[in-house]
């Protein structure tokens, strides 16, 4: 990995750090809730994280460019580097006091994604990576398991009903049906236990660029995968899968087809 890479993903560690620490400072307070224009919630540990990250690499980057989920975009649009945040990935747990939420950043250079951390705070667990440079558990080397079925797998989702909505429930039904087990730890948090080895298969069935810029390269990074539900290695398809790429061709021989 070459050097601006390296330091591009320690400043990343260091931000994600961070901003996990402001999100603590409301975690299990009884925070106000306000609703998005999409009926989705938003808190002050949102806002105020998002506001950290993009002052932090507005004044070491100042020629990046930001996404980021509650703000949205800034800086110049055809900039090599661009980098997407999530403040806080799995909001409607954060707000029922529930751990598995994570600060996620991603950067892009030259539009492909390179480099992603995923800080889940209330936990104490980071997972990090960039091209070519491995990834890493809390400090330590990490690898996606060596299950090699469907059936002897964990697939983990965000959520377990409302596939409907977005033409994947009959998918859905053929992956519960072939899976060995399946739980509901998701957002983030499930794509971390994929890449760490401690489940095969996370999916959503909508994803926002925001909430998958990170995951690619941390997947990929660890030995696995993160496509959409056809198979392409993409992060702005609107839906994700992540695996552990044993069982990949397995999950999108039940998913990529009739829905």
């Amino acid at each position: 990995m070459n050097d601006n890479l390296s330091a591009l993903l320690a400043f990343a560690q260091e931000i994600a750090w961070q901003a996990g620490k402001i999100t603590l400072r409301y975690f299990q307070t009884g925070v106000t809730i306000d609703r998005k224009s999409d009926e989705s919630p938003v808190t002050v540990a949102d806002r105020e994280a998002e506001a950290y990250l993009r002052a932090a690499i507005g004044a070491q980057y100042p020629d990046h460019a930001i996404l980021g989920e509650e703000e949205g975009a800034s800086g110049d649009a055809d900039a090599t580097f661009r980098w997407i945040i999530d403040p806080i990935d799995g909001t409607k747990s954060f707000i029922r006091s529930v751990p598995i939420y994570g600060v996620m950043i991603g950067l892009l250079r030259e539009n492909e994604p390179v480099l992603g951390v995923v800080n889940v705070p209330a936990l104490g667990e980071v997972v990090y990576a960039a091209q070519g440079h491995g990834c890493y558990w809390n400090g330590r080397p990490c690898r996606v398991s060596a299950v090699r079925t469907l059936a002897e797998s964990l697939m983990v989702g965000t959520t377990a009903h409302g596939y409907e909505q977005f033409d994947k429930q009959n998918a859905f039904n053929r992956l519960i049906q072939n899976v060995g087990l399946f739980r509901t730890w998701g957002d983030c948090y499930g794509y971390m236990l994929v890449a760490t080895g401690r489940a095969e298969v996370a999916l959503d069935p909508a994803m926002s660029v925001w909430d998958a810029a990170a995951l690619l390269p941390i997947l990929q990074e660890a030995g696995g995968s993160f496509t959409d539900w056809k198979g392409n290695p993409i992060i702005d398809g609107g839906e994700g899968i992540g695996t552990n790429g044993w069982v990949l061709e397995e999950v999108l021989e039940l998913t990529r087809h009739e829905r």
